[in-house]
Protein backbone atom coordinates (compact mmCIF):
# COMPACT_ATOMS: atom_id res chain seq x y z
CA UNK A 1 0.00 0.00 0.00
CA UNK A 2 1.36 3.40 -0.97
CA UNK A 3 2.16 5.91 1.75
CA UNK A 4 0.50 8.58 -0.41
CA UNK A 5 -3.14 9.33 -1.12
CA UNK A 6 -4.29 8.90 -4.69
CA UNK A 7 -5.25 12.14 -6.43
CA UNK A 8 -8.59 10.52 -7.27
CA UNK A 9 -11.55 11.13 -4.98
CA UNK A 10 -15.31 11.02 -4.65
CA UNK A 11 -17.81 13.67 -3.67
CA UNK A 12 -21.09 12.23 -2.38
CA UNK A 13 -23.97 14.68 -1.93
CA UNK A 14 -26.41 13.09 0.54
CA UNK A 15 -29.98 14.35 0.30
CA UNK A 16 -33.65 13.55 0.81
CA UNK A 17 -36.40 13.68 -1.87
CA UNK A 18 -37.32 17.11 -0.43
CA UNK A 19 -33.71 18.20 -1.13
CA UNK A 20 -32.58 18.50 2.45
CA UNK A 21 -28.80 18.14 2.15
CA UNK A 22 -26.38 16.77 4.73
CA UNK A 23 -23.25 18.84 5.39
CA UNK A 24 -20.27 17.98 7.58
CA UNK A 25 -18.00 20.48 9.30
CA UNK A 26 -14.31 19.69 8.81
CA UNK A 27 -12.35 19.07 12.02
CA UNK A 28 -9.17 20.59 10.60
CA UNK A 29 -11.03 23.73 9.51
CA UNK A 30 -13.89 24.78 11.76
CA UNK A 31 -16.48 26.63 9.71
CA UNK A 32 -15.67 24.71 6.51
CA UNK A 33 -18.74 22.68 5.56
CA UNK A 34 -18.89 20.01 2.87
CA UNK A 35 -20.53 16.84 1.65
CA UNK A 36 -18.87 13.45 2.07
CA UNK A 37 -15.51 13.32 0.28
CA UNK A 38 -12.62 10.91 0.19
CA UNK A 39 -9.81 9.40 -1.81
CA UNK A 40 -9.85 6.08 -3.61
CA UNK A 41 -7.80 3.37 -1.89
CA UNK A 42 -5.72 0.87 -3.89
CA UNK A 43 -7.64 -0.23 -6.98
CA UNK A 44 -11.17 -0.10 -5.54
CA UNK A 45 -13.97 0.85 -7.91
CA UNK A 46 -15.13 4.44 -7.46
CA UNK A 47 -18.61 3.29 -6.45
CA UNK A 48 -16.98 1.30 -3.65
CA UNK A 49 -14.97 4.37 -2.62
CA UNK A 50 -18.27 6.25 -2.37
CA UNK A 51 -19.89 3.48 -0.27
CA UNK A 52 -16.85 3.28 2.03
CA UNK A 53 -16.55 7.03 2.55
CA UNK A 54 -20.27 7.43 3.34
CA UNK A 55 -20.02 4.67 5.96
CA UNK A 56 -16.79 6.03 7.48
CA UNK A 57 -17.95 9.66 7.63
CA UNK A 58 -21.63 9.26 8.51
CA UNK A 59 -22.23 5.71 9.76
CA UNK A 60 -24.87 5.30 7.02
CA UNK A 61 -24.81 2.12 4.94
CA UNK A 62 -25.36 3.51 1.45
CA UNK A 63 -26.05 0.01 0.08
CA UNK A 64 -29.58 0.42 1.53
CA UNK A 65 -30.30 3.63 -0.42
CA UNK A 66 -30.02 4.97 -3.98
CA UNK A 67 -26.40 5.88 -4.74
CA UNK A 68 -26.05 7.50 -8.18
CA UNK A 69 -22.85 7.96 -10.16
CA UNK A 70 -23.25 11.23 -12.05
CA UNK A 71 -20.50 10.26 -14.53
CA UNK A 72 -19.10 13.73 -13.85
CA UNK A 73 -15.58 14.71 -12.81
CA UNK A 74 -14.05 17.90 -11.49
CA UNK A 75 -10.33 18.59 -11.50
CA UNK A 76 -9.05 21.04 -8.95
CA UNK A 77 -5.81 22.16 -7.37
CA UNK A 78 -5.03 20.48 -4.06
CA UNK A 79 -4.67 23.04 -1.26
CA UNK A 80 -0.93 23.49 -0.55
CA UNK A 81 -1.44 22.56 3.13
CA UNK A 82 -2.72 19.10 2.08
CA UNK A 83 -0.18 18.30 -0.67
CA UNK A 84 2.11 16.43 1.73
CA UNK A 85 -0.48 13.63 1.68
CA UNK A 86 0.20 13.08 -2.04
CA UNK A 87 3.29 11.94 -3.95
CA UNK A 88 5.86 14.67 -4.63
CA UNK A 89 4.82 16.87 -7.54
CA UNK A 90 1.09 16.00 -7.37
CA UNK A 91 -0.89 19.24 -7.30
CA UNK A 92 -4.26 18.30 -8.83
CA UNK A 93 -7.04 15.94 -7.85
CA UNK A 94 -9.80 14.43 -9.98
CA UNK A 95 -13.09 14.26 -8.09
CA UNK A 96 -15.94 11.95 -9.18
CA UNK A 97 -19.45 13.13 -8.28
CA UNK A 98 -22.12 10.91 -6.72
CA UNK A 99 -25.37 11.52 -4.88
CA UNK A 100 -27.09 9.42 -2.25
CA UNK A 101 -30.82 9.81 -1.80
CA UNK A 102 -32.24 8.85 1.58
CA UNK A 103 -36.02 8.51 2.10
CA UNK A 104 -35.89 11.08 4.94
CA UNK A 105 -33.43 12.85 7.21
CA UNK A 106 -31.40 10.22 9.10
CA UNK A 107 -29.31 10.47 12.26
CA UNK A 108 -25.61 10.53 11.47
CA UNK A 109 -22.54 9.29 13.35
CA UNK A 110 -19.64 11.51 12.33
CA UNK A 111 -15.98 10.50 12.37
CA UNK A 112 -14.58 12.67 15.20
CA UNK A 113 -11.10 12.95 13.67
CA UNK A 114 -12.57 14.25 10.42
CA UNK A 115 -15.62 16.28 11.39
CA UNK A 116 -16.85 18.46 14.23
CA UNK A 117 -20.55 18.50 13.45
CA UNK A 118 -23.22 17.72 10.89
CA UNK A 119 -26.35 19.56 9.82
CA UNK A 120 -29.21 19.11 7.37
CA UNK A 121 -30.09 22.17 5.27
CA UNK A 122 -32.43 23.00 2.39
CA UNK A 123 -30.41 22.61 -0.82
CA UNK A 124 -29.92 26.32 -1.60
CA UNK A 125 -28.75 27.03 1.94
CA UNK A 126 -26.47 23.99 1.87
CA UNK A 127 -24.89 25.20 -1.36
CA UNK A 128 -24.24 28.61 0.18
CA UNK A 129 -22.50 27.03 3.19
CA UNK A 130 -20.06 24.88 1.18
CA UNK A 131 -16.50 26.14 0.94
CA UNK A 132 -15.83 24.01 -2.17
CA UNK A 133 -17.01 25.36 -5.52
CA UNK A 134 -17.46 21.87 -6.99
CA UNK A 135 -19.50 20.79 -3.95
CA UNK A 136 -21.67 23.91 -4.24
CA UNK A 137 -22.25 23.28 -7.97
CA UNK A 138 -23.22 19.64 -7.34
CA UNK A 139 -25.78 20.68 -4.71
CA UNK A 140 -27.21 23.33 -7.03
CA UNK A 141 -27.60 20.64 -9.73
CA UNK A 142 -29.64 18.32 -7.46
CA UNK A 143 -33.09 19.50 -8.64
CA UNK A 144 -32.23 18.68 -12.26
CA UNK A 145 -30.90 15.24 -11.21
CA UNK A 146 -34.08 14.05 -9.50
CA UNK A 147 -36.21 11.49 -11.31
Amino acid sequence: MSQYKQPVSVLVVIHTPALEVLLLERAAHAGYWQSVTGSREADEALIETAHREVLEETGLDSHHFRLSDWQQTNTYEIFPEWRHRYAPGVTQNTEHVFSLELPAIQPVRIAPGEHLAYAWHPWREAAERCFSASNREAILALPSRQR
